[in-house]
């Protein structure tokens, strides 16, 4: 997004706030409890990162594969609101979240130091420690700290992957 590959990419932290907020409201009608309070504490995080990259980035550039994922992660948010269902919500916002991960994961890809991995190492931490804390287990309140963490290892396993072709 920038020309720093530092920076945290914009699009994908506003995609992963926005989602997980709307996330944080379906568990909690689907009787989450306190496993629920981290997401939505997460979920506005998450916009405040992207706010922050955002506001300390001079030059921003975006690859078409970027605004594809924005764009269609954005476009598919409404959609929770018509499924009056907790669980297509979850759906719905489980898929833009993952979809979120494609300009890092794009971006690790080539710039493989270019996240720290503490951070997603402790998102994957987060979400196992959100199951077990959950009061009711069901796929709308499981899938999306599931699908998360799997995107946490596979984008820690590219970074570690592409820092060992990288370093030889």
């Amino acid at each position: 997004m920038s020309t720093d590959p530092s920076q945290p990419h914009v699009f994908s932290w506003v995609i992963w706030g926005s989602a997980t907020c709307v996330v944080f409201l379906a568990q909690v009608e689907d009787n989450a409890g306190a496993g629920a309070w981290s997401i939505g504490l997460s979920g506005m995080i998450a916009l405040w990162i992207a706010l922050m990259a955002y506001l300390q980035q001079g030059e921003i550039r975006a690859t078409r594969s970027d605004w594809g994922f924005l764009v269609l992660a954005l476009s598919s948010l409404p959609f929770w609101y018509f499924t009056a269902d907790p669980l297509w919500a979850v759906v719905i916002l489980t898929t833009v979240d993952a979809l979120g991960f494609g300009p890092t994961l794009r971006k690790v890809y080539r710039f493989p130091y270019s996240e720290k991995l503490l951070f997603f190492i402790l998102l994957g931490v987060r979400n196992v420690l959100v199951i077990l804390a959950l009061e009711n287990y069901s796929l709308t309140t499981l899938l999306f700290p599931v699908v998360v963490t799997l995107a946490c290892l596979l984008l820690i396993s590219i970074a570690v992957y592409r820092r060992r072709v990288v370093s030889f």
